[in-house]
């Protein structure tokens, strides 16, 4: 199969979906702030049009896994692979300023040879780049189908009639533009150019006269500039009339500029763009593995809705402490059966948001084929995430809360597929609990109906013993002191103190709310 992408492979035409907004569940999940640090210092590879299209397909998804070991798994192949995809993206961006310049500056009195001469070193430095890419290239031993077939395609191009053909004339520019010698004479600002007609370089004799003053290396006082002295125009108007005295040659620099415009492969241009998705997950990763933090590669299945996860984290939070000496704790779920919602509940700042939003996270991840935080995991291949997180009270919508949540979650629900995952934190927290249970209900045997994937954290106990399909798991405390967070958030049966202390939170009588009463 011939080469088609390294992202799609040969379905691009089917899955790539051009210019996707940012999914609505990503402010809910914190994936805005964790694609925003995988993107940083790359703007120009614009990867947020890859993060944001996830896939649907299990092929694909095993596609980009195996280029992501092949690239994870052989440092040297990745840093190899960095600095060559680096080299030709910019050999692109170098050509359309080029051209761009070109079209700005060429006109009948000037053909800014100047410019057509860095156009021709450009093209030499890409010839030169690819040979020798192709050589270390062959020494990896890949598994990946994509890098492999990547591999047999450029080592194709390398070989190909039009790659040796550009690269003879080059050499064959090159070797008239070496011959070109010439003078100038330089009188009152005016400037006159001829043929070199043999004359003494004088420069070599003075170099031999003082030769024998130099005894050792002494201090060199030159001043050094951050950049050439800008004199480009000087440069160009001397080329021109260097061009009237030899113009054989540099009408053979303009056929060749004309000619090789668009030298770059359109394959290998979109190539070195791809590929940097790859990079950028894996440098982003890098720095939880160097604390200790475990990322594994996901089986992502469709024909079961058997999913687990074992010492998986929220890779967000996870981002914000990892600089300041503080321990990521991990947390373990599973499906299994009948099994479909997770109901979490416990006290408050325990962990559940955090937990219900790693569950989104993985998921997520995994429809992008990346490895996701954690040993070991099984994880859905959903067709869309649905996420119902507390919102402020917007005034100026003259709906009340409850009205507003109401509705957002009529949406989803009508949505939402049996494929789907649904994640909903918080829901009903600002209504009497008579009236919470009763909707509570009504909404977890649509939830039941429908088969969906979910994880409802909650203060209502009663919905984590609803159904067979639901299952129970609380934020713990320490055994020795209750006010501690242990933030782990395991299976067992709610144990019904969750309302009591969101009441009791709610009106300032919890332990430490009481104890700073009392010192008050």
């Amino acid at each position: 199969m011939a080469f088609k992408s390294i992202l799609f492979g040969e379905k691009e035409e089917s899955l790539f979906l051009p210019n996707p907004e940012e999914p609505e569940y990503f402010g809910d999940l914190n994936l805005d702030y964790i694609v925003e640090e995988i993107v940083t210092h790359k703007d120009k590879y614009n990867l947020k049009e890859f993060l944001y299209n996830t896939l649907q397909d299990e092929e694909i998804i095993q596609f980009r896994q195996e280029v992501m070991q092949d690239l994870e798994e052989n440092q040297e192949l990745f840093k190899e692979m960095k600095r060559f995809a680096r080299i030709i993206f910019d050999a692109v961006a170098d050509v359309e300023r080029t051209l761009k310049r070109l079209r700005e500056t060429e006109s009948d009195k000037s053909k800014n040879y100047l410019e057509k001469g860095r156009f021709l070193d450009r093209v030499e430095i890409y010839l030169a780049n690819i040979e020798s890419f192709v050589k270390t290239f062959h020494k990896f031993d890949l598994k990946s189908k994509g890098l492999s077939e990547f591999r047999e395609y450029i080592t194709d191009y390398a070989n190909s009639s039009n790659f040796r053909k550009l690269q003879n004339e080059v050499q064959a520019l090159r070797e008239e533009l070496s011959k070109v010698k010439y003078c100038m004479l330089i009188r009152e600002g005016c400037i006159k150019v001829r043929k070199y007609e043999g004359e003494e370089d004088y420069s070599i004799e003075i170099e031999r006269i003082f030769e024998k003053f130099k005894r050792s290396e002494n201090k060199d006082f030159r001043k050094t500039f951050t950049e050439d002295p800008y004199a480009e125009h000087v440069e160009v108007g001397v080329l021109d009339l260097v061009a009237k005295v030899y113009p054989g040659t540099f009408s053979k620099l303009d056929s060749f500029y004309e000619t090789n415009k668009n030298f770059v492969e359109e394959k290998l241009a979109k190539f070195s763009r791809e590929i940097q998705f790859y990079i950028a997950y894996l440098e982003y990763i890098q720095a939880f593995k160097t604390k200790g933090l475990k990322f594994c590669y996901p089986k992502v299945v469709s024909h079961t809705k058997e999913i687990f996860s074992y010492e998986s984290f929220d890779i967000a939070l996870a981002s914000r402490l990892k600089d300041q000496d503080k321990t990521v704790v991990c947390n373990d779920f599973y499906l299994e059966g009948p099994e479909r919602i997770i109901v979490v509940s416990g006290p408050n700042h325990g962990g559940k948001t955090t937990f219900a939003r790693t569950f989104g996270q993985l998921h997520y991840l995994a429809s992008l084929g990346c490895p996701v935080p954690g040993r070991e995991a099984q994880l859905y291949l959903c067709d869309r995430i649905f996420t119902h997180f507390e919102r402020e009270e917007d005034v100026k919508s003259l709906q009340g809360k409850l009205e507003n949540d109401l509705l957002r979650m009529q949406k989803i629900l009508s949505t939402a597929t049996q494929n789907s995952i649904i994640i909903i934190n918080e829901f009903l927290s600002s209504t009497a609990l008579k009236d919470a249970v009763a909707i509570g209900k009504q909404i977890m045997d649509i939830l039941l109906k429908l088969d969906a994937l979910s994880v409802w954290v909650t203060f209502l106990d009663e919905l984590s013993r609803y159904s067979e399909k639901t299952v129970s798991m609380v934020s713990t405390v320490d055994p020795e002191d209750p006010s501690k967070r242990t933030f782990k958030i395991i299976r067992k049966p709610a144990d019904g103190l969750a309302y009591a202390i969101h009441i009791a939170e709610k009106y300032g009588l919890t332990y430490h709310a009481l104890k700073e009463r009392i010192k008050a």
